[in-house]
């Protein structure tokens, strides 16, 4: 039996209730990131049992390690290489509310350097922190997503206090390389910065490249923490439970010593889900990974030959394809394509003013993502 099993239309309609149950019928959703796959079922399993045997009440609220810093740490160790210390592992509800508790609580006043382009919620956190965002465009035209190393001095000089850094990257699909990070290490240290890496794509890095996880820098760990899930790996995100890793014991104390206001909310099944997925998932991952690889190669393929003119920066992680369709003429073709039969993520989103561009999710069965580029290509030609 395949690991990995397509969800019938009716089946993601009922399991994926925002993107799909939030699409008009007749229209292919293929925008937030979800995948329309079921989920895997060591995972399907534990959960079940968790309320089968009434588990559904408040999480046992471990400030740092225990069985989940434990779970994450061997998970780490055997898919990066990277020594992680349990008990320097911290639960949050999700990745974005994981960032903005490290923003408030570690981060100095002053203005956060964003990236662009950036995922959607990114682009608040610094109003809710009571912060300057200052923008740090990516060249769209590049051949490849790369922060501007002397661009990136130049705001720090200026009085830039935290990078947010996402890596791997949504939506460029970058994974970042050992050298860019140390770089970007040189730039922050120089200045007296913080860096806050949102890895929650860590898991889902493609054949041909290698996530390195920003803490196993050296000279990382006492400016910088990471933030990462299960969510998007596993498909689990309505379970809520994502982790903060600090590199230092001082960094983790003061995250651990905050008002459980500043920082709660993560479920009990959301501890169970993700237990499971990094003790028991490796091998639903191991097919997911070779899936999202196949379904890279047929999108390349299927634009080549049906859009041409379209543009895509190389996929190296994720399920999320950043495509460049400024050929063919509009300014927010997401509108075009919604008509034609298919929903995208607008481009403008994640960059606003960025014209011509468009987020799509491939994590879906080879026909529709066929299908998909058929209506694409229908409406934009």
């Amino acid at each position: 039996m395949a690991l990995i099993r397509d969800l019938t239309d009716d089946e993601a309609r009922a399991a994926l209730v925002n993107k799909w149950g939030d699409t008009e019928p007749g229209v292919i959703p293929a925008w937030v990131a979800e995948m329309d796959y079921a989920v895997a079922e060591p995972i399907t399993a534990a959960v079940i049992a968790a309320v089968e045997r009434g588990e559904v009440s408040y999480p046992l609220y471990l400030r740092s390690g225990g069985a989940l810093g434990a779970a994450y740490a061997r998970f780490a160790e055997r898919h990066y290489g990277e020594q992680v210390d349990p008990e320097r592992v911290l639960p949050t509800a999700d990745v974005t509310f994981g960032v903005r508790t490290a923003l408030d609580v570690l981060s100095d006043p002053g203005p956060m350097v964003l990236p662009l382009p950036a995922y959607d919620p990114q682009h608040g956190l610094a109003q809710i922190t009571h912060r300057e965002q200052w923008d740090l465009p990516v060249d769209p035209d590049g051949a490849s997503y790369v922060v501007d190393l002397d661009a990136l001095d130049a705001l720090f000089a200026k009085g830039a206090r935290t990078l947010l850094l996402t890596q791997p990257h949504n939506p460029a699909g970058h994974v970042h390389t050992r050298a860019e990070l140390e770089g970007i290490r040189d730039v922050v240290t120089r200045h007296g910065g913080r860096v806050i890496s949102d890895e929650i794509h860590g898991a889902l890095v493609l054949p041909g490249a290698e996530h390195v996880p920003y803490l196993s820098i050296e000279g990382a760990a006492d400016h910088a923490v990471a933030v990462v899930a299960a969510s998007k790996a596993f498909n689990i995100p309505g379970l809520k439970c994502a982790q903060i890793v600090t590199g230092d014991d001082a960094t983790r104390d003061v995250l651990r010593d905050i008002p459980m206001a500043q920082n709660e909310s993560w479920g009990s099944l959301g501890v169970v889900g993700t237990i499971a997925a990094y003790e028991q998932g490796d091998a639903w991952l191991a097919a997911l990974i070779e899936r999202l690889d196949q379904q890279r190669s047929l999108l390349r393929q299927l634009l080549a030959e049906q859009l041409p003119d379209a543009r895509m920066r190389p996929l190296e992680a994720t399920y999320l394809a950043w495509v460049d369709l400024r050929a063919y003429g509009h300014d927010d073709p997401s509108t075009v394509l919604r008509r034609g039969g298919v929903r995208v993520s607008p481009g403008h989103g994640y960059w606003p003013g960025l014209t011509g561009h468009v987020r799509l999710n491939i994590a879906t069965s080879p026909d529709r993502l066929t299908e998909i580029v058929r209506r694409m290509a229908a409406a934009l030609t």
